[in-house]
């Protein structure tokens, strides 16, 4: 049976994830920080799915944590087919980058950079001996251009540098059967984190060209398709599920 970790595969999109790969016969290591209630919740809901399903607490800003992860992974399953990078730290409150301080940025950097570092140094060796691996990082629009983004400087940096590591990591690992591609998610927000496709196109969305909000499910099926075994001539991709909606720069810089 083919293995996925996704990281703080618990809720919101990494939710959906989970269960498009469960949905599909795969098992799956559910990373989460902290959320206790959520994962009680979660072994009710998806009790169906039995030894199919593990849930491991871990903080990917800390590389102890990140390898205990799939340690534990494979202490269950064996193997590690399709690593999905789902976690990473974003601070909503607007600010320049002169008003950050160190620990925000650092958090920044650590969750969204040096976290797929980490994971990869770990899991790569795995998916090299197994001849077949499938990884999945997690960007924002037109970030293989590297654009500006007002109030977002840490995490843009972060992001930005992590193309480029993706891309790299697609040409290293191509002899061993390994892909790596980044999925750009559009504006998705609140419950249409775990929404389904059905249920958005009920709801008229203006700000969104093609007339509905994106999904939770937009981007599971996205990452199932890139994680196919027939989908090896896709990788170093970056791949944009927005819609159309521009979600960079909406708002103005103002003193």
């Amino acid at each position: 049976m083919r293995h996925a970790i996704v990281t703080a595969g618990s809720k919101g999109i990494g939710k959906r994830v989970t269960e498009e790969f469960l949905h599909m016969g795969y098992s799956v290591t559910v990373s989460y920080r902290s959320d206790e209630s959520r994962i009680v919740a979660l072994r009710k809901e998806w009790e169906s799915f039995g030894e199919q399903l593990q849930f491991v607490k871990g903080d990917v800003t800390k590389k102890e944590d990140i390898l205990y992860i799939v340690e534990q992974a494979m202490n269950k399953f064996g193997r590690i087919d399709y690593l999905v990078n789902n976690a990473g730290p974003y601070i909503f409150e607007r600010k320049k980058l002169m008003d950050y301080e160190d620990d925000e940025w650092y958090e920044m950097i650590e969750g969204n950079l040096s976290s797929v570092f980490h994971f990869l140094k770990a899991t790569l060796p795995i998916m090299r001996q197994q001849r077949f691996g499938r990884v999945i990082t997690y960007g924002f629009q037109d970030a293989e251009h590297s654009p500006s983004w007002l109030y977002r400087s840490a995490f843009a940096a972060a992001k930005v540098g992590l193309v480029s590591l993706t891309k790299t990591i697609a040409l290293e690992e191509a002899e061993f059967g390994i892909t790596a591609n980044m999925v750009c998610p559009g504006d998705i927000i609140g419950d249409m984190k775990e929404a389904d496709i059905s249920t958005s196109r009920g709801i008229n969305d203006i700000r969104t060209p093609i007339g509905r909000s994106g999904t939770g499910e937009d981007i599971a099926r996205v990452i199932a398709f890139l994680c196919d075994d027939k989908s090896d001539m896709i990788t170093g991709s970056v791949v944009s599920v927005s819609g159309g909606v521009n979600v960079v720069n909406k708002i103005l810089l103002k003193g």
